[in-house]
């Protein structure tokens, strides 16, 4: 955060330029189809919007409404002074004009607690996004993995799953060995099994994370197709708890910073 400048830290995260970046590794067959990349969020009031969609601002992360038919029934769209945050919420209780009023409340903030902090999204230009739902086998919102690539390889996996139910976390080798580290919530019971197409995320992220000396690429693993999520340099802007606290060492022994980076 505090030494590396780089335009590609902010290509990274914006959640529509990083787009262009991952079409061009990997084509456009892994990204989530774009409905609407508004400037102005009153634009959202009028839309007609299909029965599942995703809204989030492009400068960025920890928020999104979620909007399908498999949420909650009693679920709810926070008032939108509190709007930073995750929600999941049927059709019907998703209105128009609610939707705008959290846009607006979203781009008039900068994230990241400005350049001094997670820098890189204080440049990212200020716009919602309007995303194709990615549901899982049942159409329940599915798991998150979230990839930790240093200089090019792999070296860890986190599987976020139930984010608007009992959440569970878990790590991973990338040859999906647990790891004994709790990240701040209990692990999955059962245990996560590892996925059929393991190898093909592990290689996308690979790819994907290439360019730079540390990336963590999160995909999801839906029937019949791979999607991407995200791009994080800078994860929970590097404050994290992990616990035994060594794993800090543990995963900092794989990360070799440059000198300069240029």
């Amino acid at each position: 955060m505090l030494r590396d400048h780089r335009a590609l830290m902010v290509t990274f995260a914006d959640k529509v330029a990083v787009r262009d970046h991952v079409a061009a590794i990997a084509g456009d067959g892994v990204l989530p189809r774009v409905l609407h990349v508004l400037e102005d969020p009153a634009a959202l009031a009028p839309l007609r919007l299909p029965t599942a969609y995703v809204v989030k601002p492009s400068h960025g992360s920890g928020v999104a409404v979620i909007v399908s038919p498999t949420a909650p029934a009693e679920a709810r769209l926070p008032p939108p002074e509190h709007g930073w945050a995750y929600s999941h919420v049927r059709p019907e209780h998703a209105p128009g004009d609610h939707l705008a009023a959290l846009g607006h409340v979203w781009l008039s903030q900068l994230y990241g607690q400005g350049p001094n902090r997670e820098w890189a999204y204080g440049h990212v230009p200020r716009r919602v996004v309007v995303e194709e739902f990615l549901g899982g086998p049942g159409g329940e919102v599915p798991d998150d993995y979230k990839f930790f690539v240093f200089h090019g390889t792999c070296r860890y996996v986190q599987v976020d799953r139930g984010r608007f139910g009992t959440r569970t976390q878990d790590f991973f080798t990338a040859g999906w060995e647990h790891v004994p580290l709790s990240g701040g919530h209990p692990w999955a019971t059962p245990p996560v099994s590892r996925p059929d197409r393991l190898d093909e995320m592990v290689d996308l992220a690979q790819r994907l994370g290439q360019d730079t000396d540390f990336v963590r690429v999160d995909l999801y693993d839906l029937p019949g197709r791979i999607v991407f999520g995200e791009m994080s340099s800078l994860p929970a802007g590097g404050d994290s708890p992990f616990e035994p606290e060594s794993f800090n060492s543990e995963f900092g022994s794989h990360w070799t910073p440059p000198r300069r980076y240029v």
